[in-house]
């Protein structure tokens, strides 16, 4: 019995299993308490896609659809934490290293100087390097700090798995107009937990490095939030955004103005603008309120 147990032992060891689970995988269950009643959107096409439970500091913190063929998330979803709306400081940017290894652990790590990175890490994911010539854009996070409230949280979403290329007239400008207003609007009338899912759709245009494409451009950001409990006596102009609402804008210098729209019209635009099948959908059931049938049933 002792000499099968050690054989045992020794095929664990040889065939790679963890006792750990992997944070990246084919499935966001680890990490599907970011999602409204678990669930993750449906219907996402893609031919190497990566689902990261994002990992800081031993805690998950969000997760990321991650496209590997594009080095590009096409979405994060969190849940939203009411905050002052405040950046961290001077958090080092990381990557993901399960994307690079599987024998990798499950905590994001700080990019090391770009002298010192891994073949496998470059093919698996953008880098630092990727944006230095790209002048035109910034790496614009989808769970964006200002919507965290703990250091950590806030810290973890530097990761360049989190981020996309974002034109900076439009990043600093209208999307981060938009950003406070959902923070505010979360703050102030959203009584339980809010979910966010935030994505992109593609452009079919790629920054360049050197002779290689290497990451995807998105030709429009977008973002839709689900809070199932909610401030009932908040003024019309803003009840009718709950529980769910939506919007997205084009990722460009100029018309970039953000049009905020229901959760059914986001779809529609989405399955014009992006690979999604004809049973795409955000949230479960639309996000159901909590606020007009009984929980307890």
């Amino acid at each position: 019995m002792m000499a099968l147990r050690i054989c045992i032992f020794r095929v664990v060891l040889l065939t790679g299993l963890h006792l750990v689970t992997s944070t990246v995988s084919d499935s966001f269950k680890e990490c599907s308490q970011f999602f409204y009643m678990h669930t993750a959107p449906s219907g996402i096409q893609g031919k190497d896609l990566k689902r990261i439970c994002q990992r800081y500091g031993d805690k998950l913190r969000y997760a990321t659809l991650y496209d590997s063929s594009h080095r590009l998330a096409l979405y994060s979803a969190y849940t939203f934490k009411k905050s002052d709306g405040q950046k961290r400081m001077d958090t080092p940017w990381m990557y993901e290293p399960q994307l690079a290894s599987a024998d990798e652990g499950g905590n994001m790590k700080v990019l090391p100087s770009t002298g010192d990175i891994d073949q496998l890490l470059e093919e698996s994911q953008a880098v630092l390097a990727d944006y230095v010539d790209a002048v035109e854009f910034e790496r614009g996070p989808l769970n964006p700090d200002q919507h965290q409230a703990d250091n950590q949280d806030k810290a973890a979403t530097y990761t360049l798995t989190n981020v996309v290329p974002q034109i900076s007239e439009f990043l600093e400008g209208p999307w981060a107009t938009y950003w406070d207003t959902v923070r505010r609007r979360l703050n102030n009338f959203c009584r339980g937990t809010a979910y966010v899912v935030t994505g992109v759709t593609l452009s079919g245009m790629s920054i360049r490095r050197g002779k290689e494409d290497r990451m995807a451009i998105p030709k429009h950001l977008w973002s839709a939030y689900c809070c199932p409990r909610f401030d009932r006596n908040a003024p019309y102009e803003v009840r009718y955004m709950f529980p769910t609402y939506a919007a997205y804008a084009l990722n460009e210098k100029v018309g970039h103005s953000v049009t905020e729209l229901t959760l059914k019209a986001l779809e529609t635009f989405l399955k014009i603008q992006t690979d999604v099948n004809q049973s795409f959908s955000i949230f479960f059931k639309d996000c159901l309120t909590e606020n007009t049938h009984n929980i307890g049933k």
